[in-house]
């Protein structure tokens, strides 16, 4: 057996070449999933209702000054839609994701938050809305919201400055997912994988930062660059390094709910399912409309913006259950969020 307790030990899995070792660690991490959710995979349904952001962070298509990105916004009545799709096709947890978009006052979010939880009382909406005020994060809570997404994207601190602009800062990062678990939400952090600039040593980082937050969601993809940003020159983070942090992960917070992402399936045709294979759990078809998709444009050549919504989960329920996996349509809550106080207990890290 072998401990992941030194930071040697984990910089060693971080960069092994060994098939049989990455192997290994990658059973090690489906069967700590299994033990906690067997082989369900939970469905969210994803709505990008705003390509509008104020922030300028050098890898993202959404940045504030790229001028190439023919930007949309939802109405209201638009995201009550999709979620009225969504939940038609089965799913019982929506994700509202945007930009930085300062025209969505916490007011409006409060109106279309309380709209949705009136309309669907028993489902899950997960927000991903960025850095907020603590203020404001309650609001939403109140108004209904269960769940936040705000990827830290790196925990190393020279790093974050290399992919952020100056007003942005990863101590008020770290400080909202703090604030946010205490207010009661079920929160998600992440990071990219590949991202320029990084080394093993900020990336052991990542899995030190997520270890000491232990959030109920884990968000771990690949650096796609975009055409039109700062970084779009640099290569894009590979599968072999995103499936070993995804396996580190669920060691590391062996609870949490951890999606195969889209981003995956765009590296690689069948990459969302050998994140599954490597202790994923989750995955999140998109319900925007058709129309938009392929202005919401993080990076280049995303998968399934041409599908409709029924397609979308046609095709990944299908492909899950070839690959030996049962698709969930439940809320999917941590499995520890009914015996917890608002934060879970760090188990030990073993292979």
């Amino acid at each position: 057996m072998i401990r992941l307790r030194e930071d040697n030990d984990i910089l060693h899995f971080i960069q092994i070449e060994d098939a049989v070792e990455k192997d290994r660690l990658f059973q090690h991490a489906r069967e700590t999933c299994r033990q906690y959710y067997g082989d369900k995979i939970y469905f969210r349904g994803l709505i990008e209702f705003s390509s509008y952001c104020a922030r300028n962070c050098s890898y993202c298509g959404l940045r504030a000054s790229n001028r190439a990105l023919a930007r949309y916004r939802l109405t209201d009545e638009e995201i009550l839609d999709c979620c009225a799709q969504g939940s038609a096709l089965g799913y019982q947890t929506f994700v509202l994701q945007s930009g930085e978009d300062p025209h969505y006052t916490d007011e409006r979010i409060v109106s279309i938050v309380s709209r949705i939880r009136r309309a669907f009382p028993q489902h899950a909406i997960t927000l991903s809305l960025g850095e907020k005020s603590r203020e404001s994060y309650e609001a939403f809570f109140r108004a209904g919201a269960n769940r936040y997404l705000l990827r830290h994207e790196t925990a190393n601190e020279e790093h974050y400055r290399r992919l952020h602009p100056a007003s942005m800062s990863l101590a008020a990062r770290k400080q909202c997912l703090f604030t946010l678990k205490e207010i009661g939400y079920q929160v998600g952090a992440g990071f990219m994988v590949g991202s320029p600039f990084q080394t093993p040593e900020a990336l052991l980082e990542d899995l030190r930062f997520l270890q000491e937050l232990q959030p109920h969601m884990i968000g771990v993809g690949p650096f796609i660059p975009q055409s039109d940003t700062p970084l779009k020159a640099y290569p894009a983070g590979t599968l072999d390094m995103t499936l070993k942090m995804v396996a580190l992960c669920r060691l590391i917070a062996p609870a949490a709910l951890i999606p195969a992402t889209t981003a995956l399936g765009t590296i690689s045709p069948f990459g969302r399912e050998k994140g599954l294979a490597a202790g994923a759990n989750v995955v999140m078809p998109n319900l925007s409309p058709k129309g938009v998709r392929k202005q919401y444009a993080l990076y280049d050549n995303k998968i399934c913006t041409g599908d409709e919504a029924a397609e979308c989960r046609r095709c990944l329920e299908n492909r899950l259950r070839v690959a030996g996996f049962t698709p969930d349509f439940s809320r999917g809550d941590h499995a520890e969020w009914n015996q917890e106080s608002h934060s879970c207990k760090t188990a030990p890290i073993c292979l």
